[in-house]
């Protein structure tokens, strides 16, 4: 075996030698386990990606350490533990090796090993991630990972990814981007309530590249909190909240009056789909910048307003807000530039009561919402989703 050292001794002895395929102590007694480690000891030049392998013959594995400056490197004993493997490498690094078996008849071997892995002419690291650590989220909320450079080998690195939740879900992985990928539920299966959830990004020693590899893991827990779905119907303006399957408010609103049409869509239509609430703003300063109009250029629809208690719902300029000035028409008549403008007080009370990641479903208009307007990734369907998997699987988070 290329860069492993083959050791056989007796019982509480040790060692190791630099070489490919060494043997070391072929006079040892008899009967006593051969234990092969690979890489090899002194190996400078290990590939981070084949991790360390200890394999015994004639006994079994009593236990393996492996270690990077004191800290315990994890790996996996086969069932009938004659095999030892550890997870990937970080690159640069030098590790070391403690294995000890015994044969049958109760005879003992014990061998160490040192070596360094190569370095990385790139490095992967994971640069943000969406929610936030701790964070108490909705139970449409999706786990956004950015990456610091585009992912060649996504395969190897969605494989390194995971993610744990108290009360199990169905979930799958979505490359939005060579940088970034979106893990979110099934279409119409949220993350249960009040629960914990957890992403692993073991990414450290995953190669990704020529000479490119992760060279540091991540992990991120944040909070589901209580289910608050919100419901809203552009025609009969109407927004209702509901909390753990109870309604708890319900207001009259005023949507988008329409009539501003560019490419073939109407930019002042409220879309219609399933949104997440994505932050919130007090105030926002809304413009008509969006639309490439000047806020000063009244005749073509300028404008500049400062707006209190705005809940981001789109990245098409779409809020739940407070609109003191439209309150003759809201429960009424559709009159904003796509918002759902709201009563001051109602819109001060979910300004408070709305997490990021709460589903807000909006009905009535012939505008769709599109997938990849803002965190709408419940837009597209289940089907397509999972195809935008690398490896084109569901994952079970229990």
């Amino acid at each position: 075996m290329a860069g492993a050292a083959v050791l056989v001794f007796a019982s509480g002895c040790s060692g190791g030698e630099k070489g490919d395929g060494v043997t070391v102590g072929d006079t040892a007694e008899a009967g006593v386990p051969q234990v092969t480690v690979s890489p090899g000891n002194g190996e400078g030049k290990a590939l981070p990606e084949r991790g360390v392998q200890v394999n015994v013959a004639g006994g079994t594995l009593q236990q393996v350490t492996v270690t990077r400056k004191g800290k315990p490197v994890t790996g996996q004993l086969t069932a009938d533990k004659t095999g030892w493997k550890s997870r990937t490498l970080l690159p640069g690094s030098q590790y070391d090796v403690s294995a000890t078996a015994t044969s049958p008849k109760g005879k003992t071997t014990t061998v160490t090993a040192r070596f360094k892995t190569i370095k990385a002419a790139n490095e992967l690291r994971v640069l943000d991630v969406t929610p936030s650590a701790n964070e108490k989220v909705g139970v449409g909320m999706p786990i956004q990972v950015t990456f610091n450079r585009a992912v060649a080998d996504k395969k190897a690195v969605e494989s390194a990814l995971e993610v744990k939740s108290d009360k199990p879900a169905t979930g799958a992985w979505y490359w939005v981007s060579d940088t970034q990928v979106v893990f979110r539920t099934e279409n119409g299966k949220y993350w249960q309530p009040n629960q914990h959830v957890r992403l692993r990004a073991n990414i450290g020693g995953v190669k990704t590249g020529k000479r490119t590899y992760g060279t540091a893991d991540f992990t991120r827990t944040f909070r589901i909190g209580d289910e608050h779905i919100i419901n809203a119907n552009t025609k009969t303006h109407r927004l209702t909240v509901t909390r753990n399957g109870v309604k708890v408010k319900s207001w009259g609103i005023s949507a988008g009056r329409g009539g501003r049409v560019v490419n073939g869509v109407d930019t002042y239509l409220t879309t219609s789909g399933v949104h997440l609430t994505m932050g919130k703003e007090n105030p926002a300063i809304m413009t008509s910048e969006w639309m490439g109009v000047d806020p000063e250029d009244k005749k073509n629809g300028g404008y500049k307003e400062v707006i209190p208690f705005a809940v981001r719902i789109s990245n098409s300029g779409e809020y739940i807000h407070s609109m003191a000035a439209t309150v003759w028409a809201q429960g009424h008549q559709n009159v904003s530039h796509g918002c759902l403008n709201s009563p001051p007080s109602a819109a001060q009370w979910f300004y408070k009561f709305s997490y990021r990641g709460d589903p807000v479903v909006i009905k009535g208009t012939s505008r769709k919402l599109q997938w990849d307007n803002g965190w709408s990734f419940y837009q597209m369907s289940w089907s397509k989703w999972v195809k935008g998997s690398a490896l084109d699987r569901t994952v079970t988070t229990g």
